[in-house]
């Protein structure tokens, strides 16, 4: 065949793929069966005319959320299906949200999807009285399609002390946003708002994982007035680090051994 026809079905066949990807927003498909393949799908709520007679600038809202396939156990991807279903991330439904003047924008980030984890985050953000942003943090174990727990991965005689290394994180947090904040309107705002944080064990679930280590999730509550002083809530660990909390026989024994 000649050279010039080989070069054209080849274009031919890339330009057709970039299509395919473009119109579909799929990731890469599934060949090694230790994630997910996760299609991205937006839709535009469009709301009703009397609502927007009131919120004008509210007229629409752009949702953004995954659709996912690609495990061949049909009982375990039916798990993790129900895990993300609409409705479950934030407790509104599409109907809702439309019917609603609150949202601006819903989406989320796929933060780690192999080695049979799936971690990813959902964001919505809306206007009230004042702008506001919430988020939902899933880590799912794709071998039997359950959230994954403290307890799952690490040592349960050692929840404790792990508990009282991310405290300690925080607590550096805290101390160093109190000393970049010595005004005396800040110190006024932020007076006594610190007193009761603290990582516990009741907080040990939340953690999500990444390709170097694990990031531990806090959510201190702070009310909007004072909401630019909240800590990140967010404290890394390399699995290294952590290796003498982490179960070997368990899914994140994999980054340690």
């Amino acid at each position: 065949m000649p050279r010039s026809i080989l070069i054209f079905l080849a274009v031919l066949s890339l330009n057709s793929f970039n299509v395919y990807a473009g119109q579909t927003g799929t990731t890469r498909p599934n060949l090694v069966g230790d994630r997910v393949n996760i299609q991205r799908r937006r839709i535009v709520l469009v709301r009703s005319p009397e609502l927007t007679r009131q919120f004008p600038e509210r007229s629409r809202a752009v949702v953004t959320y995954p659709v996912i396939s690609g495990l061949s156990d049909a009982a375990v991807l039916r798990r993790v299906r129900s895990l993300l279903k609409f409705k479950n991330i934030f407790d509104y439904s599409l109907k809702e949200y439309r019917e609603d003047a609150w949202l601006s924008e819903f989406s989320y980030v796929v933060n780690y999807n192999r080695n049979y984890l799936l971690d990813i985050t959902f964001r919505q953000s809306g206007m009230a009285a004042y702008p506001d942003e919430q988020s939902k943090h899933f880590l799912i174990n794709l071998k039997d399609g359950r959230i994954v727990k403290a307890r799952d991965v690490f040592e349960a005689g050692k929840l404790d002390s792990l508990a009282a290394l991310v405290n300690a994180k925080l607590q550096q947090e805290i101390k160093r946003i109190a000393n970049e904040n010595r005004s005396p309107n800040e110190k006024e705002l932020i007076d006594g708002a610190y007193d009761n944080l603290k990582f516990e064990l009741t907080n040990i679930d939340e953690f999500s994982v990444g390709p170097r280590g694990i990031t531990f999730l806090y959510d201190a509550g702070f009310p909007h007035v004072i909401k630019a002083l909240e800590p990140g809530g967010r404290y890394f660990f390399s699995y290294a680090a952590l290796r003498e909390y982490i179960k070997r026989d368990g899914l994140l024994g994999q980054f340690v051994d």
